[in-house]
């Protein structure tokens, strides 16, 4: 078997650990004090003394390598695209295991949006080999918009006049700052011997803004429903990435007009995901807390 296909392989895989990994981090996260990241140790205290959580931040830390390996194995645009695909089974586990209320417009929402990306990927030439390969240039500038993109979310989920949009905020932030690490984890697997003068500082950015991704992600579960706050997440997390993969790795686009009309159709269906994906009756702005420290 070609590593392209163990990478699509060790894809769905992580995609289904990851979204199981959710519903499980989301049940522990109600039963925690808010997260503070001025209080960082306090705050991961109360977490790791949830059963839940901890089951669920060690099943994420298992799909994070099988991800990292399927990046290493297949493009960007592609392993996101199954992830994506994945998400499915996110309403299912969330409706079968654990009881909750998915609305007919999430699994719209969901099917739409992996319908979208896989749609993408369908419509792309032949994929050959990892397409790590990148210049300096495009990885810093997609990095640095991607950046500018979560600081605003940050500073925006804070502003009072967003307050009810405050969960929604920080899901979209969770998912741009997991984007950001994934594409620097993509680039990291084509730099070859460097010095460690520049893999150290890589690593340890990655590492950084995984963190802050993390906290993220607790508050906006502890704020948000399951479906809407993980598979918000997980539509930015993956749309980015795979945006990623055609700007800065060359993942090549269909070169024909049916091609070109049929990826436009997949963007305008990943966007009405995200419109249809929130509950009707959305958590009171209250429920939400601040991820600067305060409770909302």
């Amino acid at each position: 078997m070609r590593s392209v296909e163990i990478g699509i392989a060790l894809a769905l895989l992580a995609a289904v650990l990851a979204n199981l990994a959710s519903l499980l981090k989301h049940r522990g996260c109600q039963r925690v004090p808010p997260v503070q990241i001025r209080r960082p140790l306090q705050s991961a205290r109360h977490l790791a003394g949830s059963r839940w959580f901890a089951a669920g931040w060690t099943m994420a830390a298992a799909a994070w390598l099988i991800h990292v390996a399927a990046l290493s194995m297949a493009p960007i645009s592609l392993v996101q695209a199954v992830l994506a695909g994945g998400a499915v089974t996110l309403a299912v586990m969330s409706q079968r295991l654990f009881g909750d209320r998915v609305e007919r417009r999430q699994w719209l929402a969901l099917l739409l949006g992996a319908a979208g990306l896989a749609l993408l990927i369908v419509t792309v030439p032949r994929f050959g080999g990892s397409h790590s390969e990148f210049n300096a240039v495009s990885i810093l500038g997609f990095e640095g918009g991607l950046a500018l993109i979560a600081l605003g979310l940050a500073l925006g989920h804070r502003a009072e006049r967003l307050a009810a949009r405050r969960g929604i905020l920080l899901a979209a932030l969770a998912g741009t700052l997991f984007a950001f690490a994934g594409v620097a984890i993509k680039g990291l697997t084509g730099v070859g011997a460097v010095s460690p003068a520049v893999v150290i500082p890589w690593v340890a950015l990655i590492i950084l803004c995984g963190g802050l991704a993390q906290y993220a992600t607790v508050a906006a579960l502890q704020g948000g429903r399951a479906i809407e706050t993980i598979g918000l997440m997980g539509l930015v997390a993956n749309a980015t990435q795979i945006a990623g993969g055609l700007l800065v790795f060359g993942d090549p686009l269909s070169t024909n007009p049916l091609g070109i009309s049929l990826q436009a159709s997949a963007f305008g269906l990943v966007c009405l995901s995200a419109l249809l994906l929130p509950a009707r009756s959305d958590a009171p702005a209250a429920a939400v807390p601040r991820l600067a420290g305060q409770t909302a």
